[in-house]
């Protein structure tokens, strides 16, 4: 008896722009004020092109993106762009799909490139009714705690996804924590991560970031 192994995933070719604590989800988007010569320089290639750029953060600190890079990252895809006199651009990327980098690649770009798979998407990805509530409710518990406003009405009307993956998106933790967030395997996991971490930084509260172990 023989076990046919599954083929490999097709792999693409992507400018990266390497920010730590920003993610990226697929289906979410993400504004971005592009400012240095070489991210002004990947916009506009990626305008000339097929308007995509990989979103991934480094493993290093906050201001040093020529670091190692983490695995994953997720594909955006330039929904809306702004020319500034300057040459600055402000866009709002959306996401499309999760990839893992295969390689990085050698490049006389300023900008970095790498060869990266995307991962299939998950079909019909939606919480259980215990967990969908205990989220809403530790949201409430977590956004009272830090003094923010929020329209819980409109909350309360995102789909599961939307609601799971607009929270890892903007929460404020820590890189580590944003990256366990985008890897988690599906929502059901992901919003759990959520939980712990909100209620860590709720024991936590005055550090400025969550940092996951």
């Amino acid at each position: 008896m023989t076990t046919e192994s599954a083929p490999p995933r097709a792999t693409t070719r992507l400018s990266i722009f390497p920010l730590p604590g920003a993610l990226l989800f697929p289906g979410m988007h993400l504004p971005l004020h592009m400012f240095e010569p070489r991210y002004r320089a990947m916009i506009s290639d990626a305008m000339a092109r097929d308007r995509r750029i990989g979103m991934i953060q480094p493993r290093g600190g906050p201001h040093d993106d020529a670091d190692a890079l983490y695995d994953i990252g997720c594909v955006g895809k330039i929904a809306e762009v702004e020319a500034l006199d300057d040459g600055r651009y402000n866009v709002v990327l959306e996401g499309v799909a999760l990839f893992r980098i295969v390689r990085e690649l050698d490049v006389t770009t300023a900008f970095r490139q790498v060869e990266a798979e995307l991962l299939p998407l998950i079909e019909d990805d939606s919480l259980s009714l215990g967990r969908r509530s205990s989220l809403e409710l530790e949201s409430r518990r977590f956004a009272d705690m830090q003094g923010y406003a929020v329209d819980w009405d409109a909350v309360g009307r995102l789909d599961d996804e939307s609601l799971v993956n607009g929270i890892a998106q903007i929460a404020p933790f820590d890189a580590a924590a944003k990256q366990a967030l985008l890897e988690a395997p599906d929502i059901e996991q992901r919003a759990e991560l959520i939980i712990q971490l909100m209620q860590f930084f709720g024991r936590h509260d005055g550090d400025e970031s969550v940092t996951l172990q």
